[in-house]
């Protein structure tokens, strides 16, 4: 959910909400924010399941709210719903008796025709004239695995762009199966390890961008202080000008009396 548009309308059966569910949600919010609060204040630790459990009912509230104001009303509200950092408090066992490891590694395809060749090399049935790259990207994973196509990236024609693998402690009677959407599956507060490779240069861009906005804002409190300091000499100096004027309101008043 978002301060601008909702990630997506609600489902309701294929029929258009109206004001009145848009209502009952805003009071399941109020519920929901009471109920939290409360779990809150009879908390036992940092990790007392009963917040956690109400900080979720929180937020689907909360998000079923924003969309439904969105759908009916053309409104949005200013929360903001975010998903929790990789770096939440691990919640999972202390022995950790299985796990499993999630990878993902985006690529380039910089020289197509160093993909083919390379496919061909690998596979007698691919023709590196004739085969298309999906089918050599297809050749090339069915011979070296995600570690050795990373290594020999810029060799077949592809750039490594970046990578993240979660280890994620895991209940070894669940272990098995696959999701379709297996990274949407992690329990981030059992996550034993995590790296990420970015691209050097997007970091540096950051960095310049926070560098910018910290001297523009230097600057701009600099700017402040001198203004600051301008309009106190201009009041000092007015201040000054009034005593004289005093003074010289006195004086001829004295020498008329005298």
């Amino acid at each position: 959910m978002s301060e601008t548009t909702p990630s997506a309308p609600p489902s309701l059966n294929g029929t258009h909400p109206t004001p009145a569910q848009v209502r009952a949600a805003a009071e399941a919010l109020k519920l929901a924010i009471d109920r939290h609060l409360a779990a809150v204040e009879a908390r036992t630790d940092e990790l007392d399941p009963s917040v956690l459990e109400a900080f979720d009912a929180l937020a689907s509230a909360a998000e079923e709210y924003d969309e439904l104001l969105y759908t009916v009303h053309d409104e949005v509200t200013p929360f903001d719903v975010v998903p929790p950092e990789s770096d939440a408090v691990y919640a999972g066992p202390e022995e950790v008796e299985a796990f499993s490891v999630f990878i993902r590694r985006d690529f380039l395809i910089t020289d197509a025709e160093a993909l083919a060749a390379a496919a061909g090399n690998v596979s007698e049935d691919f023709d590196a004239e004739s085969g298309d790259s999906r089918a050599a990207v297809a050749e090339l994973f069915d011979a070296f695995d995600a570690d050795e196509i990373s290594y020999r990236a810029e060799e077949i024609g592809l750039e490594a762009i970046e990578a993240t693998t979660w280890v994620v402690a895991a209940d070894p009677e669940a272990v098995g199966g696959w999701d379709d959407d297996p990274f949407s599956e992690v329990d981030l507060q059992k996550l034993l390890y995590r790296v990420d490779l970015v691209d050097e240069e997007e970091l540096d861009d950051e960095e310049e961008e926070e560098d910018a906005d910290d001297e523009s804002a230097a600057a701009l409190h600099d700017a402040e202080d001198v203004e600051d300091e301008e309009d106190g000499d201009d009041g000092e100096d007015d201040e000054e000008a009034e005593d004289e004027e005093d003074e010289v309101e006195h004086g001829h008043g004295a020498d008329a009396a005298r």
